[in-house]
């Protein structure tokens, strides 16, 4: 009994020695900033409390335990560098071009756009849309060969009016038809109406 009471008077000698030890070592600036640390940690834990962070905590766990809050942050600074990276010029062309885009797209409604879409489509499921785009180059190729005419017809009533009349009589006929070039023309003009004659108009 004697031996125990002996042991725990040393004990408390000692601790009591570790505690003098302490007081000695600190001084008042570090109390203070050790009673402000505390003061701060029980501020932040009552704040914690009352906005009731503690039930976001296994939320934010999950976040990080499958990398998503690494991804968010990636993507924060995403977008922190494209904000930086844009100026006010460009932003405003963006807000620019949206708004023309949204225009645009309101003049396309309202102007039946969305009918001629459905209206390409039905040719597309007839097949009348490939028989229109095959058709289409040999038609042009007609309309510039009418165009070419059409042209031929105005040089010659130009050149008509200008070339003095002609003088009548079988020597004026024979000379005409005595030039190839006329042969060639008339022959021509021939061919043009047998091909009228297979396909009269309806």
């Amino acid at each position: 009994m004697t031996d125990t009471t002996t042991e725990q008077a040393a004990i408390s000698a000692e601790i009591e020695r570790v505690l003098a030890a302490a007081r000695d070592s600190t001084s008042d600036e570090m109390v203070s900033r050790l009673a402000g640390t505390v003061g701060d940690a029980m501020d932040l834990v009552d704040r914690v409390n009352r906005t009731g962070l503690a039930r976001a905590i296994p939320a934010l766990a999950d976040l990080v335990n499958n990398g998503d809050l690494d991804r968010l942050a990636k993507l924060a600074r995403v977008y922190g560098s494209a904000e930086d990276a844009l100026s006010d010029e460009m932003v405003g062309r963006i807000a620019e071009t949206a708004a023309e885009g949204l225009s645009l797209l309101d003049r396309l409604t309202r102007g039946g756009a969305f009918r001629m879409v459905e209206m390409l489509a039905q040719l597309e499921s007839s097949g009348s849309l490939q028989r229109i785009a095959e058709t289409l180059p040999r038609l042009a190729q007609k309309l510039d060969m009418l165009e070419r005419m059409l042209h031929a017809f105005e040089a010659a009533a130009s050149e008509s009016a200008t070339e003095p009349g002609p003088s009548g009589g079988l020597g004026g006929m024979w000379r005409l038809m005595a030039d190839l070039g006329n042969q060639e023309s008339l022959q021509y003009l021939v061919n043009v109406g047998k091909e009228l004659r297979k396909h009269p108009p309806r």
